[in-house]
């Protein structure tokens, strides 16, 4: 559960399915049933064309480490140091994230290194999408 402290989201109708999804297990994301665009964050309108029939989608978990920063200032609900990445998703869409299981160095976060998906329980109804390193088995493979 949350750390003392940590802000914890609070789902809208937008969003609502997402945090069920993560509940569960499962992330999910939005394609646009018009020009095929899949996207994240939650909205009830494609980004790119602004199609308003949108599908909600699984997400296969595998992303790569995009960009990060090593926070090390006492934060509220959080173990210093911790990093604050930003993730690119397998799909394509981006999302920031906390990098877990994984030391918090630069020597161990290295850029584009394989990652999946795991979910971390910060209250009874919320569920926050993280990321580790990527195992052997979970197909994403290595270059």
């Amino acid at each position: 559960m949350a750390e003392p402290g940590r802000e914890i989201p609070k789902p809208t109708p937008e969003t609502q399915h997402f945090w069920d999804g993560c509940k569960q297990g499962e992330l999910l994301l939005q394609t646009c049933k018009s020009c095929d665009h899949t996207y994240f964050p939650p909205r009830p309108f494609c980004p790119d064309c602004g199609h308003r029939e949108v599908a909600v989608v699984k997400a296969t978990g595998r992303a790569r480490l995009f960009s990060y920063i090593i926070n090390h200032l006492p934060t509220p609900g959080f173990e210093v140091p911790f990093a604050i990445a930003v993730v690119e998703l397998d799909e394509g869409p981006r999302m920031m994230a906390n990098i877990l299981e994984c030391e918090q160095t630069p020597e161990a976060l290295v850029l584009d290194m394989p990652l999946e998906v795991t979910f971390q329980p910060v209250s009874d109804d919320i569920s926050l999408p993280q990321f580790k390193p990527a195992s052997q088995s979970t197909g994403s493979g290595s270059a």
